[in-house]
C-alpha cells in the first residue's frame, strides 16, 4: 500500500493502482505528443508541396532523387521503356478503383526512374483484364514532374510484391522500390515521378500532398484527446485515493 502524507491530506492508494495510473498517464503522454509530431509533419509536407510548384525548370542532373526534397518539380531528359510496365492495384479515383501506372524512364545517363503516369479505370470493371497502356513517345523526349515516395498500406496484408518471372505488365500492390528493381532486374532511383497533368503520355492526374489524407488538424485533435485522457486519469486517481481532513 502507498501511503504519503503532506499537510492536512494524505494519499492512500494500492502500489498496482498506482503502477497503472502512472503508466497510464506517460502512455497516453507519449501518444499525444506522437500526434502533435504528426501534426508537424503534416504541415510540414503541405509546405513542401507548396514549394515544389514553385520551380518547375530544374533538372536532375548527376543528383540522386533521394538527395532532393520530396515533392520536388524536375524536368527529365531520356526515353520511356513500355516493354515493362506495372500497375499499381488498389488505387481509386472519384469513388472508383483502378491502377496507377508505373512506366521505366532511362535518363540519359543511364539510370532508370518510374514515372507515376497516373490512374486509369478497371477495364470494363473487371480485373481478368489488363488495360491499354501504348505509348505513342519514341526515341529522347523531355518530361516534367514531381518526385515522391510510391504509396504506402498501413498493413502488411495489403501488400503484393511483383511477381518476378512472367509476362509484362505486372500487377503490384503497394511495392517498395527494391521489389519493383527486382522485378526488372536492374537498379531503380529511389523516388518515383509523378508526371505533371500538362505531360503527355499520361491517365487521370490528380496529385495531392499527403496532409489531405488526414489533416494536421485531426492529428492536432487526437493529441488533445490523449492528453485530456491523460489528465483524466491523473484526477481520478487523485479524486478516489486522496483524503484531507477537515
Amino acid at each position: 500500500m502507498l501511503r504519503v502524507e503532506f499537510g492536512d491530506c494524505r494519499l492512500v492508494a494500492s502500489w498496482w493502482i498506482s503502477i497503472l495510473t502512472l503508466a497510464g498517464v506517460v502512455l497516453f503522454t507519449q501518444l499525444g505528443r506522437w500526434q502533435w509530431h504528426r501534426a508537424e509533419e503534416k504541415r510540414a509536407l503541405a509546405a513542401a508541396f507548396v514549394a515544389g510548384a514553385a520551380d518547375f525548370s530544374s533538372d536532375l542532373g548527376n543528383r540522386s532523387t533521394s538527395a532532393l526534397p520530396r515533392y520536388t518539380q524536375l524536368r527529365l531528359q531520356g526515353h520511356f521503356e513500355p516493354e515493362h510496365q506495372f500497375l499499381l492495384d488498389n488505387m481509386t479515383h472519384a469513388g472508383r478503383a483502378g491502377y496507377q501506372v508505373l512506366t521505366p524512364f532511362r535518363l540519359g545517363d543511364g539510370r532508370l526512374l518510374l514515372v507515376n503516369r497516373g490512374w486509369l479505370p478497371l477495364p470494363g470493371e473487371r480485373r481478368d483484364l489488363l488495360p491499354d497502356l501504348s505509348m505513342n513517345a519514341t526515341g529522347e523526349i523531355n518530361i516534367g514532374g514531381r518526385l515522391d515516395q510510391l504509396p504506402a498500406s498501413g498493413l502488411a496484408s495489403g501488400r503484393a510484391p511483383p511477381s518476378l518471372g512472367g509476362s509484362w505488365p505486372k500487377r503490384t500492390s503497394f511495392p517498395t522500390m527494391a521489389q519493383l528493381a527486382a522485378a526488372l532486374g536492374q537498379d531503380l532511383e529511389a523516388r518515383q515521378l509523378l508526371l505533371a497533368a500538362s505531360e503527355p503520355q499520361g491517365f487521370a492526374r490528380d496529385w495531392q500532398d499527403e496532409s489531405l489524407g488526414l489533416p494536421p488538424e485531426r492529428h492536432v485533435s487526437y493529441a488533445v484527446q490523449w492528453w485530456g485522457l491523460g489528465a483524466l486519469s491523473a484526477f481520478l486517481y487523485l479524486f478516489l485515493n486522496l483524503e484531507c481532513r477537515r
